[in-house]
């Protein structure tokens, strides 16, 4: 469970606002929004991507002390995704195609019914 910035008590990872002491915890009141905060003394400027590239329009910059849209520079903005293999696009085409082999099945069992009845 990550703990408050400033009392440094335990806390829900979707709570709000801190219920110790009442510091913000999530940007705009919304449990989907991050706010980052630098540690004492420091900015978050130093190590953040946007400022980095400067692509950075917050208006505390370069003394950010707490950002909604910090990103680390050290790690990746975008995941790589492998590339999918001869089976998982056999699979996927097989989930394409399904309502086709279905309708084929039907079709052989009819066909193997009704040559069984004569």
């Amino acid at each position: 469970m990550p703990t408050c910035p400033r009392c440094r008590q335990t806390v829900d990872s979707q709570a709000i606002t801190c219920p110790y002491c009442r510091t913000a915890l999530k940007a705009y009141g919304h449990p989907g929004i991050p706010l980052y905060r630098a540690e004492q003394g420091t900015y978050l400027c130093e190590s953040c991507t946007y400022h980095a590239d400067d692509t950075c329009n917050f208006p505390q910059r370069p003394y950010a002390e707490e950002c909604t849209m910090y990103h680390d520079g050290t790690q990746p903005l975008v995941i790589e995704r492998r590339s999918p293999t001869r089976l998982t696009q056999w699979v996927a085409s097989w989930r394409y195609r399904q309502e086709w082999w279905i309708i084929l099945g039907l079709v052989a069992i009819s066909i193997l019914i009704a040559l069984a009845s004569r």
